[in-house]
């Protein structure tokens, strides 16, 4: 037996072996010299104390400041009172009992000493209770100085059981067989990167004599831990190009032909370039492994007060919602199917040749053309960069939409051009703008009559009021003409009018150019996207601008190519979303073998766990058979009797709602191992997606939300200031009474299934006496969380008596759930209560204001996706994360990141600086039981990049590692049975 794989027990005896393998999961010698100092202590040197973590057990250098003896219970009782400080703060230590006569006479003022305890609150101050300590000067316990006589005292992660200094003389025990250790580097690589030998760097993370031997340590450290893992992911992609799959060739004239078809312009250069990743992945004959980072299908955004047509007239972006009619350039009339509020963002106006302009942000798409180009689509910023010829003349221009009729509901003068010859100089009422194609072409000409005159190719109108002014050049834009203001300087404009001819049916208006694009600043902005074949819209003074989908273009060329292609949603909600997202874009070419289908078209089916059973039947019929060539469902897809006739791809969107076991049940329904795309809203600092996902290729979409809409967020402490919590309920009174409507979120539904188990950790009615003696953050936690049932009813019975409040959560009839969620959209509904069934693809811009109980209880990068769902309308949003955890602690600490920042790539790494990255290679989603253990994802980025380098080109050379028997070894300590298994499956 080598001897890093020694037990403890054989070291150190069965006590303290069975201590570290319970509570700090070390078994043997090698566990026990990986497990590295925390921090480094120095001799003279005083820890802050105002840094100490809640809940946590620590290891402090302090000095006394003050003892006192306390008696309680008519003198019966006895407790000393320590306090600490060290200048930032101070910490009360507290011993009970026959406990206190050693301390008493040892801990004296001005005495410093090691503590060892778990931080918590009494009486709103912290403190470690019957703490463990050992004496740093003085001679009274010359065992505890001798132990600690090294400069740079090294403090361990410990436990209540076993505190840092017994881990140290533990260490000591096994700290000779570091010279057995096996160097797993190669010696090419340790020498050029001018690294220290494994022994070396174990003897000196334990024992340094200096900052120099910690840093060089922790160095060589990490770098084991990099290259090792990233070693493991070069050999998991190398193996996945030797499987086998089939290639999913594109085909020409087939389905996603027919759907590029309907589009009237190319795809955006970042669009492309993934689509092209995509697709040259998909023709090979191994199966892609690809994260597509990006909400995809958003995130060209303009103004919330920039306009959208719709068929009664322009509205402002910020009113729109999923269901809104909109028109699209060809004159037709579309729904628009997502609303995604982008945060704030740069702004540019640009400005036509007509002096019309126009505001967006630098992702936003326009549909330009150039003589030299023809039609294209191109961002803001790829206008920004190429916007003017050499000779200084514009470059491009932008095509009008096909003039359409429209009606706002008002009253018009029977005689239009009896209205336009009356001249008004206030404007034209709405009624007689937003009216049908030919009145608007009757009240122009009677404008022109009575105040136009001849001019070139047009005509002029003389000294117009500004109203009026306006109202000419809106008539005029939305026959598809030009008009272009001219100020008089008295007060008036001249208005230059040019005009199609009429009758000259589908012939196109007038192209306006782009001359300028100017920086406005920052505002919060929101894109659409339009369920039409051509995905576009049109926006203020009759532009047009497009939004499209990257996903359903790859599933469409595995349909090509004879396979079938399944997504895989984390909630029912988000698959029905995204099922009708995809048939309304496709149109007939969903409706493949049914009746006025397209001829090229195919069936796209939806699988969800509670559809009836005859939809059910059909559905997996279609699958089975290949009718359906695309499936859309959740977890439903993953049981044993979803058959496919032949899965070609696998995307699986939101993939961290979803868990290593799942996508390889999925993935193992292709006869061969189908192609598999990842997707994620979420933001994934670069780091992570090198480590988390080391074994799949990364694209990302450069338009990745930066946020959500303005959203004020903030922390409700329900235990320190229950009138806080008051106040919240009169906020959301507010915001109804304004006209607006709330979300209400809990952790638990409430019902007999989710409540807590009797007997259960956390289950109410436990010992009194034992929740008298926890601490605060103890007692909120070990509380059942709060339930959607019970909320509802103390609100509507309480504050919010009155209002219409429902409630919503997965286990309701999907019809139940389809009616709540229609009545809340259509503002049938003041407060919807609900469970995170809510946190994705939920989309009702009047909802302005959200409340999170127990907000605690939820993850990061869940609160931020929650608090998405409000500020998607023009009305700002207020998040308010209501929590009983005292203000020091961790939880709170969480909280109160999520409420300071909107930045979800911010948020990520906050997320992950507190979490820690979980154990990258095994299944766990955090950092219980972590194989990075000096390695942090966040703060090495440079270590694992080039590690990843030197791994891809050693794997690559040397697939088997027989050159590295030292390698293999490390690999094979990493790669237990457990992780073995999952990056077999990944």
């Amino acid at each position: 037996m080598a001897a890093l794989d020694e037990p403890l027990k054989k070291i150190l005896g069965g006590t303290t072996a069975k201590v570290l393998a319970e509570h700090l999961d070390l078994h043997t010698v090698g566990d026990l010299l990986h497990h590295y100092p925390r921090r480094y202590a120095e001799r003279g040197e005083l820890t802050r104390l105002a840094d100490l973590p809640l809940d946590e057990h620590v290891t402090v250098v302090a000095r006394v400041a003050d003892a006192r003896v306390h008696k309680f219970n008519a003198g019966r009782g006895q407790r000393l009172e320590v306090t600490l400080t060290d200048g930032s703060g101070r910490l009360q230590l507290v011993f009970f009992g026959k406990g206190i006569h050693k301390p008493h006479k040892e801990l004296l003022p001005g005495r410093r000493a090691m503590f060892a305890g778990k931080v918590s609150v009494f009486n709103r101050k912290l403190q470690l209770a019957h703490p463990e300590y050992a004496l740093l000067d003085g001679d009274t316990d010359g065992d505890a100085v001798d132990a600690f006589a090294n400069q740079l005292i090294p403090i361990y992660p410990a436990c209540q059981q076993m505190a840092s200094w017994k881990i140290t003389k533990a260490v000591d025990a096994v700290l000779p067989s570091a010279q057995d250790a096996v160097d797993p580097l190669p010696e090419a690589l340790r020498e050029g990167r001018s690294l220290v030998p494994l022994t070396e760097a174990l003897l000196k993370i334990h024992r340094p004599d200096s900052k120099a031997d910690i840093a060089g340590a922790r160095d060589r450290l990490k770098w084991d831990e990099a290259f090792v893992m990233q070693v493991a992911l070069a050999r998991r992609r190398l193996t996945d190009t030797q499987l086998p799959a089939v290639p999913r060739q594109l085909v020409k004239d087939g389905i996603l032909d027919a759907f590029d078809a309907e589009l009237p312009f190319t795809l955006t250069e970042g669009q492309q370039k993934v689509s092209r990743e995509i697709f040259d992945d998909l023709a090979t004959e191994h199966p892609m492994h690809r994260l597509l980072q990006g909400e995809v299908g958003s995130g060209k955004a303009q103004p919330l007060d920039a306009l959208v047509l719709t068929p009664s007239g322009f509205r402002p972006m910020g009113e729109m919602t999923v269901g809104t009619e909109v028109v699209v350039p060809s004159g037709e009339r579309a729904v628009v199917d997502g609303v995604f509020p982008q945060g704030e963002r740069e702004v540019w106006r640009l400005v036509l040749s007509d002096g019309s302009t126009v505001e967006c942000d630098d992702e936003h798409l326009w549909i330009v053309g150039s003589r030299e180009t023809g039609e294209r689509v191109l961002t803001t910023r790829e206008l920004r960069a190429d916007l003017l010829r050499a000779d200084g003349r514009p470059k491009w221009s932008i095509a009008p939409a096909t003039p359409v009729d429209l009606d706002d509901g008002g009253e018009r003068p029977l005689d239009p051009y009896r209205l336009g010859r009356s001249l008004p100089e206030d404007g034209l009422p709405a009624a007689c703008r937003n009216a049908p194609v030919k009145d608007r072409r009757a009240v122009l000409r009677g404008l022109l009559d009575a105040g136009g005159e001849a001019s070139g190719a047009g005509d002029v109108f003389r000294a117009a009021s500004g109203p009026l002014a306006a109202d000419l050049a809106w008539l005029v834009r939305s026959l598809g003409g030009a008009a272009q203001l001219q100020d008089t300087g008295a007060g008036g404009y001249d208005v230059h009018v040019a005009l199609p001819e009429e009758g000259a049916g589908d012939a196109p208006g007038f192209r306006r150019s782009i001359r300028a694009i100017e920086h406005v600043g920052r505002k919060p902005v929101q894109c659409i996207s339009v369920a039409h074949p051509s995905h576009a819209y049109v926006t203020d003074h009759f532009t047009v601008t497009h939004n499209t989908m990257v996903a359903l273009r790859a599933m469409l060329g595995v349909v090509d190519s004879g396979g079938q292609a399944a997504m895989l949603a984390p909630t029912e909600v988000l698959a029905q979303q995204h099922h009708r997202s995809i048939t309304e874009m496709m149109g007939e070419l969903a409706e493949g073998g049914m009746l006025g289908g397209a001829e090229q078209g195919t069936k796209v089916v939806l699988l969800t766990g509670s559809m009836g059973a005859a939809a059910r039947r059909q559905a997996l019929l279609d699958l089975v058979t290949g009718e359906a060539g695309i499936v859309v469902g959740t977890h439903a897809l993953i049981e044993d009797k979803v058959q496919f006739h032949d899965l070609g791809l696998v995307v699986v969107d939101e993939q961290h709602r979803f868990g290593v076991e799942q996508r390889d049940a999925l993935r193992g329904k292709g006869k061969q191992p189908p192609h598999l795309l990842v997707m994620t809203a979420t933001p994934i600092p670069r780091t992570v997606a090198m480590t988390v996902f080391g074994d799949l290729e990364t694209s990302v979409l450069d338009q990745l939300p930066a946020g959500r809409s303005p959203i004020a967020s903030h922390v409700v402490p329900a235990k320190d200031k229950p009138h806080f919590l008051a106040r919240t309920w009169e906020r959301v009174r507010e915001e109804v009474e304004a006209g607006h409507q709330a979300y209400v979120v809990c952790p638990r539904i409430g019902d007999e299934e989710d409540a807590p188990k009797p007997g259960k950790k956390g289950a109410s009615g436990g010992n009194d006496a034992a929740a008298a003696a926890s601490s605060p953050e103890d007692i909120a936690e070990k509380r059942p969380p709060l339930a959607v049932l019970d909320i509802a009813d103390q609100l509507t019975k309480g504050p919010l008596a009155g209002l219409r409040v429902a409630v919503l959560h997965g286990r309701m009839a999907p019809d139940d759930k389809d009616e709540v969620m229609r009545s809340f959209a259509a503002g049938e509904l003041d407060v919807l209560v609900a469970t995170t069934v809510i946190e994705v693809g939920v989309n009702v811009p009047n909802a302005t204001v959200m409340v999170i109980m127990d907000a605690d209880r939820f993850g990061v990068s869940q609160l931020h996706q929650l608090r998405g769902r409000v500020g998607r309308g023009s009305a700002p949003g207020l998040c308010l994360l209501v929590s009983e955890m005292p203000e020091a602690s961790p939880a709170r600490a969480r909280l109160a990141a999520v409420a300071g920042t909107l930045d979800g790539f911010e948020l990520s790494r906050i997320d992950l600086e507190q979490r820690r990255e979980g154990d990258v290679l095994g299944q766990a989603q955090s950092g219980v039981r972590s194989s990075l253990r000096m390695l942090t994802v966040i703060d090495d980025e440079e270590i694992i990049a080039a590690a990843r380098e030197e791994a891809t080109a050693l794997v690559g050379d040397d697939p088997e590692l027989t050159g590295y028997p030292e390698l293999r070894i490390a690999l094979s300590a990493l790669l237990d049975e457990e992780r073995e298994q999952y990056l077999d499956k990944g």
